[in-house]
């Protein structure tokens, strides 16, 4: 199942959100309680793509037939943006080359087929490739997708943060 990178489009917001807000029921069923009618806000995505800061990677469907399309099947966002619970993390990389990857989401068309693991793979070579030193992020302690998919990726704790929806680990993965 080959992916396309892209940076998100404006055009691309209602389908993003809409996937996500399936994700979201997704989880509230399997007792997720990561997401919900809060966060992540359609407003969250808009300016993720106004600010060049999301990215999506496409799927193309029925590739053997002449009306295949593409289909996005995970968005992600990747800026320096952290809350300030972040600054309580024990940071392995003190430099200034990380960034910070936030609301990765595959659609739930697509899920448990590998996909987060290769967007993340896509995420962390084109890091480095672009000098990036380290990437961080938080992950619901309650999320056991996530918490697998980063552990076989490498990332390790820095920290914890609590916020309105629980506990959250710090991870970083310096590349």
């Amino acid at each position: 199942m080959e992916l396309i990178f892209r940076k998100a489009e404006l055009c691309d917001a209602k389908v993003i959100f809409d996937f996500v807000q399936n994700a979201v029921s997704a989880m509230i069923s399997q007792k997720i309680f990561q997401w919900d009618e809060i966060y992540p806000a359609y407003d969250d995505f808009e300016r993720d793509i106004k600010n060049g800061e999301a990215f999506v990677a496409e799927i193309v469907e029925n590739e053997n037939d002449f009306e295949s399309r593409k289909k996005i099947a995970a968005v992600y966002a990747l800026n320096k943006e952290c809350d300030e619970a972040y600054k309580t993390g024990k940071w392995r990389y003190g430099g200034d080359d990380y960034i910070v990857l936030h609301r990765l989401c595959v659609n739930p068309e697509f899920q448990h087929k590998g996909i987060g693991f290769k967007v993340c793979s896509h995420i962390l070579a084109q890091a480095k490739a672009d000098g990036i030193k380290a990437v961080r992020l938080d992950v619901f302690t309650q999320n056991p997708y996530s918490l697998r998919l980063y552990e076989k990726l490498g990332f390790k704790t820095v920290g914890f943060a609590e916020w309105r929806k629980g506990k959250f680990l710090l991870q970083e993965k310096i590349l």
